[in-house]
C-alpha cells in the first residue's frame, strides 16, 4: 500500500488583500484611537495596555536619596540599639540618660523603618516608592516636633539639637519634593 500524499497547502490570499485586512482589524477593534488617544497595533496590546504608561518616571537623584535614607536610618538604628548613651549624649550635650530602654525601643523602630527603606530601594512600583517617602517625611516631621517640645521643656540648647532640627526640616523638604515628583503625571510623548 502506498501512502496517500496530503494535498499541497494552499496559501490564503485574503490576508494579503488590503480591504480584507482592514475589515478584520475593524472587527477586532484595533487600529483606531482609544479614549486616551493611543493607537493599538493588536488586540493583546489593547487589552494589556501600554507598558510605557505604567513605568515610573523617576526624578533625578531619587534612588540616591532612597539609598542615603536607608543608610541613615540603619546607622542611627544600630547606634541606638548598641550605644544608647553615646547617641543621647551626641544630641543632648552632657545630659544624663535615665533609662536606656526608650532609646533602644527607638532604635528598634528605626531598624524596622530602615528595612522598609531598603526594600523600597529595589522596587519600581510608584505607590510603594511614594508611601516610603511619605513615611520618611512623617517620621522626620514628628521627630522635629518631639525634639522641639523636649527643648521647650528642658531648656537645653546645644549645637547637636540645632543640627538635628535643621536636618529634620531639610529631610522633610527633600522627601516631600520626591513624593510629589514621583506622583506627577507623565507628559504625553
Amino acid at each position: 500500500m502506498a501512502a496517500k500524499q496530503p494535498p499541497p497547502l494552499m496559501k490564503k490570499h485574503s490576508q494579503t488583500d488590503l480591504v480584507s485586512r482592514l475589515k478584520t482589524r475593524k472587527i477586532l477593534g484595533v487600529g483606531g484611537e482609544d479614549d486616551d488617544g493611543e493607537v493599538h497595533r493588536s488586540k493583546i496590546s489593547q487589552v494589556l495596555g501600554n507598558e510605557i504608561k505604567f513605568a515610573v518616571r523617576e526624578p533625578l537623584g531619587l534612588r540616591l536619596w532612597q539609598f542615603v535614607s536607608a543608610v541613615l536610618f540603619s546607622g542611627i538604628a544600630i547606634m541606638a540599639l548598641a550605644f544608647p548613651d553615646q547617641l543621647y549624649d551626641a544630641v543632648f550635650d552632657g545630659a544624663q540618660v535615665t533609662s536606656k530602654t526608650p532609646i533602644r525601643l527607638y532604635g528598634g523602630a528605626l531598624l524596622s523603618i530602615s528595612l522598609i527603606m531598603w526594600n523600597a530601594l529595589y522596587t519600581a512600583e510608584k505607590v510603594i516608592i511614594r508611601w516610603t517617602l511619605l513615611t520618611e517625611a512623617c517620621y522626620f516631621g514628628v521627630q522635629f516636633m518631639v525634639v522641639t517640645a523636649t527643648l521647650a521643656e528642658t531648656g537645653l540648647m546645644s549645637l547637636g539639637i540645632l543640627l538635628l532640627l535643621a536636618s529634620c526640616l531639610l529631610f522633610v523638604a527633600i522627601s516631600v519634593y520626591y513624593y510629589y515628583q514621583v506622583g506627577r503625571k507623565p507628559k504625553k510623548v
